[in-house]
């Protein structure tokens, strides 16, 4: 564990030659004060100096006219899989990531028993759009226990450092077998059994426990995830763990169907734990006032001393429609379905023909939910290059096909007929209420909320938000016409610093002498993020999308250069954080 010898040791490392010097960069340190232009020396994978700096280090970074920033702490990834079997953590190593959280929602894939692998597949392939084949083709299962399971991670290395937190439906699961999948009430036995799990896990070094509670949650084939409407007092039981080992936190997915009722159970709970907790924050289309209630009761909450956190995220999270992903405007219709699960370059050759196209646009959706949801002609968006999360209402389907004097399924057919098929049209489905990012600008930049929500590693053929965090620098302190814009400072610091010491993490998010050297030297005017595409890289085979950024001249972990350029340098310096790291002495 990180401490004041490991500060003392990189102190004591500038009497030789630094590991390396960043030099001459725009500094925007992480604390939220004014960026300032300085070198930054880094010994021993620490950062020993920030100023001046006259000794040559053993590698050098011109980091003029460049900013030099913490590396970013991602709170919300769902990596759980990618970990066991890969060393990169992409998308998010492409996007200044320096440190992923996993087991979000309550889960994962520890503790698990051999005889119920299929249980959590199953839950993690419905819940993250993750396929069956991908997970028993590419999980090593070289655990069973919470422990062990870190320990295997332990012997892994990677691109970022990875922290956990134990799943509340894999710890289900594992007490309750088939009864907690079928989501029974847990004796009190179980329910004890349950927390001693939690925080055996915790001081093992996971940084919190999750759960889920909303329907949103379940498998494949419709079954919801073993914690929805778990019962306060097995929550109760946990909490009353954790405050046992009094650290961690809990992070909770709720409906808020009753948001008052809900909210109050959920600060009995904090109460009960002693520890802080996060819960996501989103403005939902179908409720638009929910998430100004949701926000009053937490600043309630914060201010009467349960400390509960809203996590949000700085642009609208929105499903990827394509005729390569998972799902397209035209994806329930039957002529489609004829075709949906030929290989990529056959299914294309057909949708090029013209008779194809004219059946399939004659052929209407009849599922009103599926209709909704992907014929919203209003609410789709031709996604870009550069993507446009922030779109006007004129940049619609529906209101080019007006322009065009075309159908809106013309219009649609054809936009993902773009770049060889692979055009990719964004339904914005949350924090687009009002048709812009006005909303979300409040929720940014509440002191009661942390960045988070990215799901980097999940929703690998409909969702690709683990660049949210270069999307956060480049439009909210750059290119945002459509209203104010954030202050640069302010960005860098919700993106490390806060969500670092959220976690316990005072050992990182700061540029400054005695901590960890996770740094990005940015070229703050190429920032940019690409359009997502898709590649055929899981185990079996499995298709994921992805998506690139321009702009990170370095990222760098523990001071080590493990991206230049988006290019992997092959450094892989990265590691299991095992529990609250210590920061510098004046930290």
């Amino acid at each position: 564990m990180a401490g004041v010898h490991d500060v003392e040791r990189a102190e004591n490392a500038m009497t030789t030659v630094p590991d390396m010097v960043i030099r001459g960069g725009t500094v925007v340190d992480g604390s939220g004060g004014e960026p300032f232009v300085a070198d930054v020396a880094i010994a021993g994978g620490r950062i020993v100096e920030v100023g001046k700096i006259a000794a040559r280090g053993a590698e050098e970074i011109d980091a003029r006219g460049l900013l030099v920033t913490p590396g970013f702490v991602d709170i919300h990834t769902h990596y759980d899989a990618q970990v066991t079997w890969g060393s990169s953590l992409a998308s998010s190593s492409w996007h200044g990531v320096t440190t992923a959280l996993i087991g979000n929602c309550g889960v994962g894939f520890a503790p698990c028993l051999p005889e119920r692998r299929d249980m959590l597949i199953k839950l993690m392939e419905g819940v993250e759009d993750l396929p069956e084949v991908v997970l028993t083709e590419g999980i090593p299962w070289n655990w069973q226990t919470f422990p062990e399971f870190l320990d295997a991670l332990d012997a892994r290395r990677y691109d970022m450092d990875v922290a956990t937190q134990v799943p509340h439906a894999a710890v289900r699961v594992h007490v309750m077998g088939q009864r907690g999948a079928d989501r029974e009430p847990a004796t009190e036995s179980e329910r004890l059994e349950m927390g001693r799990i939690a925080a055996e896990g915790i001081r093992a070094g996971a940084l919190g426990f999750s759960t889920s509670r909303t329907i949103a949650h379940k498998t494949r084939a419709g079954e919801h995830t073993p914690t929805l409407g778990a019962a306060e007092n097995e929550l109760l039981a946990i909490a009353s763990a954790l405050r046992g080992v009094g650290a961690g936190w809990m992070q909770v997915i709720s409906d808020y169907d009753d948001p008052e009722t809900e909210f109050a159970m959920l600060r009995r709970i904090a109460a009960a734990s002693g520890r802080p907790m996060t819960t996501q924050l989103l403005q939902r289309a179908h409720r638009p006032g929910l998430w100004r209630q949701m926000l009053d009761m937490i600043e309630v909450a914060n201010r009467e001393g349960d400390r509960i956190l809203g996590q949000v995220m700085g642009r609208p999270i929105g499903l990827m429609l394509g005729f390569e992903l998972s799902q397209n405007p035209f994806f329930a219709r039957p002529s489609y379905r004829t075709v949906a699960d030929l290989p990529f370059a056959e299914r294309l050759a057909i949708l090029r023909q013209p008779d194809f196209r004219a059946r399939l646009l004659a052929e209407r959706t009849a599922d009103p939910t599926m209709a909704r949801r992907l014929n919203n002609w209003e609410s789709l968006f031709a996604l870009g290059d550069p993507p446009d999360y922030e779109p006007p209402p004129e940049a619609s389907v529906a209101a080019i096909a007006a322009r065009r004097g075309l159908t809106p399924d013309e219009v649609a057919y054809d936009l993902m007929m773009e770049r060889d098929g692979r055009g990719i049209l964004n339904h914005p489905v949350i924090n687009y209420g009002g048709g812009n990012l006005d909303g979300v600008k409040v929720m940014v930049e509440h002191p009661d909320t942390l960045l988070g929500l990215g799901d980097g590693g999940a929703h690998v053929g409909l969702i690709c938000d683990a660049s949210s965090t270069t999307h956060l620098i480049s439009h909210w302190t750059r290119d945002r016409t459509r209203g104010p814009r954030l202050p640069l400072q302010f960005a860098i610091k919700r993106l490390s610093r806060d969500n670092a010491l959220a976690l316990g993490l005072a050992d990182r998010g700061l540029v400054a002498a005695g901590h960890k050297a996770d740094i990005n030297v940015i070229d703050h005017g190429r920032l940019s993020v690409r359009v997502p595409e898709v590649r055929y890289d899981l185990p079996a085979g499995g298709k994921r999308m992805v998506q690139r950024a321009d702009g990170y001249v370095a990222t760098l972990v523990s001071g080590v250069v493990v991206h230049r350029e988006g290019e992997p340098t092959g450094a892989l310096p990265g590691r299991l954080v095992r529990g609250a790291q210590r920061g510098a002495a004046t930290t």
